[in-house]
Order: structure tokens, then C-alpha cells, then sequence
């Protein structure tokens, strides 16, 4: 799976979780950029990236990911 494919999925996830519709994902995108990036909706994000990717993350993979590249990168490893 490449780049594009993984934003193309990951877009609706971060938009429909965080309430920002017009979110745009960058690899420097962090939890310090988006108004309702908590704890909460952090884990709930990850867990609908996990369902739509079909992959599960381990704990010290997800004290790692801090942007959104990061977050694409791992994808990429595990697809």
C-alpha cells in the first residue's frame, strides 16, 4: 500500500474523529496542531486506523508515533 492510499483512508478517520472537516494530513501533523487531539480521542483514532487497516499496534509502537508521518510509515510496515 502506498502513501496516497494510506491519506486517502486515514483522511476521514482523523476528520470524523477529531470533528474537523476540513482537516488536511501532513507528516508533520501532531496531536499539538489539532484542537480536540486528546488522550481520548487519540485512542479512538487509533482504534478505528487499526479496524479500517486491519492491523493491530503494539504499545511501545504507539508511544512512538507523534505525527502523522510516523503514523503512515508503521502503516507501510505492516501492510
Amino acid at each position: 500500500m502506498d502513501r496516497n492510499e494510506i491519506i486517502e483512508q486515514l483522511t476521514p478517520i482523523f476528520r470524523k474523529v477529531f470533528s474537523a472537516p476540513e482537516l488536511v494530513l501532513t507528516d508533520e501533523l501532531s496531536a499539538n496542531d489539532v484542537d480536540n487531539w486528546g488522550s481520548l480521542t487519540h485512542m479512538t483514532m487509533m482504534a478505528e486506523v487499526e479496524n479500517a487497516f486491519g492491523i493491530s499496534f503494539k504499545l511501545k509502537e504507539l508511544k512512538k508515533l507523534n505525527k502523522v508521518g510516523e503514523l503512515i510509515a508503521c502503516i507501510q510496515s505492516k501492510a
